[in-house]
């Protein structure tokens, strides 16, 4: 087990998740699996969506630490989707700082992989990225 952070007497381990513009900071903190997102339970803060609750406890229940942390994560950017998918790849990445033996079991998984698909920019003469306006003859 590796040295975390400490805030004040608390001692917490860090990760910073990225998915499309959206980026968390995540700490976990010893504890019994309460999550908080911006300050609000992750079940208010989206809104009840269960697709978000999944994603985001996927590293968790993979790891078999579900119980064991209490987290906190401040997230900016992005959409709803984005945001669940920033968080995850955080809490991913939180977990390889608490114990490295999880590292393989997260890389198989494919969860400390940044997804590197962005939204493609808008080009100059078409309407959005690939859409042209439409075509005349006369």
């Amino acid at each position: 087990m590796q040295e975390g952070r400490r805030s004040g007497a608390v001692e917490y381990f860090y990760g910073t998740g990225r998915r499309k513009t959206a980026v968390a900071r995540v700490r976990l903190y010893p504890g019994t699996g309460e999550i908080l997102v911006n300050g609000k339970s992750a079940r208010d803060f989206f809104g009840g969506r269960d697709v978000h609750q999944v994603t985001i406890g996927q590293p968790l229940r993979l790891t078999n630490t579900a119980e064991r942390f209490n987290i906190s994560v401040k997230v900016v950017g992005g959409g709803v989707s984005g945001q669940a998918g920033a968080i995850r790849h955080g809490i991913a990445r939180a977990l390889t700082r608490f114990d490295a033996e999880l590292r393989p079991t997260l890389k198989r998984a494919k969860l400390l992989t940044r997804d590197p698909r962005m939204k493609e920019r808008k080009k100059v003469g078409l309407k959005r990225a690939r859409k042209a306006p439409q075509y005349t003859k006369r």
